[in-house]
């Protein structure tokens, strides 16, 4: 054969990114010598760079996925390549990442190999489309992230940015974390501490506005309840005395003893109701997506006081 003859693949040399398998190339007649024979480059194996410079970062992404075997959307990129995608100002630059975590279902053989390591899930998350790209979700993302590092800043940060930006809930977060076996790590639990601390704060910041914004009648903010001379009943994050309604910020995120705090929950929303308190549950993602949603449940539950049996007496303090 003439190697010096043009091959009839300029429709997809002119293309990009101009990634290749060794199976692709043969689907054009192309074999494994006559691509040795070109100025391309096998980045991994059985996948060709068709060109002789250094990979962009688009292309090592796609070469990382076809040699994933990507079938069925059954590869996706996960740890720090996927937040880089996600544009985390703390994660690195793509170019700058030595290597690409690609997520496959646990029963896939395949091994890391070149610039790509391969992380295994038995229950592989739903993949989201980011720049055309199949991309763990960004909880799954982080937890595969911060598998991999060690230094306690980079790690909060990361954690930091996925739920101040929005990206998810830190209940989403310590999910997976607690899935990866991460949570035996001192700066991961640092970091998770922190998570929670400020996912709090935001939340009790949503629910101060979302009284204010929809014109609710002011509670008492953060206060403990007791009976007269009695128990501790628990604390609640607003409470109206007049309805007798509490609203409580369900922050809760499985870790050792979600059993235990659970059921301390229950027990206290039980006592309350038999009071007569009406205790509502808001999770920190409800408060965000849907006020409009919340603050119609609060005002229901006021405008219905006056159809109940009066609650008992309760002692409020600030908690």
């Amino acid at each position: 054969m003439n190697h010096n003859a043009p091959l009839p693949l300029a429709h997809l040399t002119g293309s990009r990114p101009r990634v290749l398998t060794l199976a692709q190339l043969r689907e054009h007649g192309v074999t494994a010598s006559d691509a040795a024979e070109r100025p391309w480059q096998q980045i991994l194996p059985g996948v060709f760079l068709l060109h002789s410079g250094p990979a962009t970062s688009e292309e090592r992404l796609h070469a990382a996925l076809l040699y994933a075997g990507r079938r069925g959307g059954e590869a996706m990129i996960t740890g720090l390549a996927a937040l880089a995608l996600y544009r985390f100002a703390s994660a690195p630059a793509l170019l700058a990442l030595p290597q690409i975590d690609v997520l496959v279902p646990g029963t896939r053989r395949l091994r890391s190999a070149g610039g790509v390591r391969i992380v295994r899930s038995h229950t592989p998350p739903r993949s989201q489309e980011v720049t055309g790209l199949p991309v763990a979700p960004v909880a799954r993302a982080v937890a595969d992230a911060v598998g991999q590092l060690s230094d306690a800043g980079t790690v909060r940060r990361l954690l930091s940015e996925a739920v101040r930006g929005g990206h998810c809930e830190p209940a989403a977060v310590v999910r997976e974390l607690t899935v990866a076996r991460l949570l035996n790590r001192p700066h991961v639990v640092d970091a998770v501490e922190s998570l929670l601390a400020e996912g709090r704060a935001m939340a009790e910041d949503r629910l101060y506005h979302l009284v204010r914004g929809y014109e609710l009648p002011e509670p008492v903010w953060n206060v403990d309840l007791r009976l007269p001379g009695g128990p501790h009943l628990g604390g609640v994050d607003a409470y109206w005395p007049e309805q007798a309604v509490a609203v409580e910020i369900d922050t809760r995120a499985p870790r050792q003893g979600e059993d235990e705090q659970w059921s301390e929950s229950v027990r206290k929303r039980e006592t309350l109701e038999r009071l007569g308190v009406t205790v509502i549950h808001i999770t920190p993602r409800k408060l965000r997506d849907w006020p409009e949603q919340q603050a119609a449940v609060v005002r229901t539950a006021l405008t219905a006081s006056g159809d109940r049996e009066p609650a008992a007496y309760l002692v409020v303090l600030p908690r």
